[in-house]
């Protein structure tokens, strides 16, 4: 397995966000701000703070938008002196984050299971790597994570969280996720959080652009004893509606916001 601060971080940032209609129509749902930032910013912050800075983003709709603001990021956070007739720019800060993003776009209409092979020639070689949606943050420890992936020798690991009912379901045995399904219509207990680790393996259970991961490549992974939960009972939150956004925005507003470290 690679050295932990090698591992690559995948972000999954192509869907619609059709329930934030009202922001989406002009921008991905990652690029939506929570206290002026994108909520993929907030997310890439959850990561580096535990020494992780290698970044691939799986690009769909509009992802435009997002490689725009990568491109322009060192711009948008210095001050600039440009001398008008060379094109010369001196920044007068560097940025504070140091981190590599790669910008891959992914497919205009591809499921999630399809992103993620599409981006098999960047992971192939790396061993284990990590995943995660560009629409949910989280203060689960992202250290204690990743040793409790590389304790259990499994190809997978999923975050358990227990938020509202209306997210996938996981039946869980001594730590083992013994079923998976993506989003009941009713029903209590652990679901899928997001923030996962896989081996280079988990591409074999992987098809096509059409390959939804929630559905049957977690499902077999599950019923092959390879997919295993780790449980995190502290905040967890998806930003799938418009009144998820105002409440992270509350929370960051106050200063104190669960994810913020």
């Amino acid at each position: 397995m690679n050295n932990s601060k090698n591992i690559k971080v995948v972000i999954l940032c192509g869907g619609l966000g059709t329930r934030l209609a009202e922001e989406t129509q002009v921008k991905p749902k990652p690029m939506v701000e929570i206290g002026g930032r994108p909520i993929l910013w907030h997310i890439m912050k959850i990561y580096e703070r535990y020494g992780h800075l290698d970044f691939l983003l799986a690009l769909g709709y509009k992802g435009e938008v997002i490689k725009d603001y990568f491109l322009n990021y060192h711009a948008h956070q210095s001050d600039l002196s440009v001398r008008l007739k060379t094109g010369d720019v001196e920044y007068g800060a560097p940025t504070s984050e140091d981190w590599r993003v790669g910008l891959i776009s992914t497919g205009a209409a591809s499921m999630t299971g399809g992103r993620l092979l599409r981006l098999k020639p960047h992971l192939k070689n790396q061993g284990t790597f990590m995943l995660t949606y560009g629409d949910g943050v989280s203060n689960v420890d992202i250290k204690e994570l990743l040793a409790f992936h590389r304790s259990h020798g499994k190809m997978a690991t999923v975050t358990a969280v227990r938020p509202p009912a209306r997210f996938g379901d996981l039946a869980i045995e001594g730590g083992k996720v013994m079923r998976f399904a993506e989003k009941p219509q009713a029903g209590e207990g652990w679901i899928n959080g997001g923030f996962f680790v896989f081996e280079a393996g988990v591409f074999d259970y992987l098809e096509s652009d059409a390959t939804v991961l929630e559905r049957e490549p977690l499902e077999r992974l599950a019923a092959d004893g390879q997919l295993m939960a780790y449980h995190h009972s502290g905040y967890w939150q998806s930003m799938d509606t418009l009144r998820d956004k105002q409440a992270l925005e509350e929370q960051w507003a106050s200063g104190a916001a669960p994810w913020k470290g």
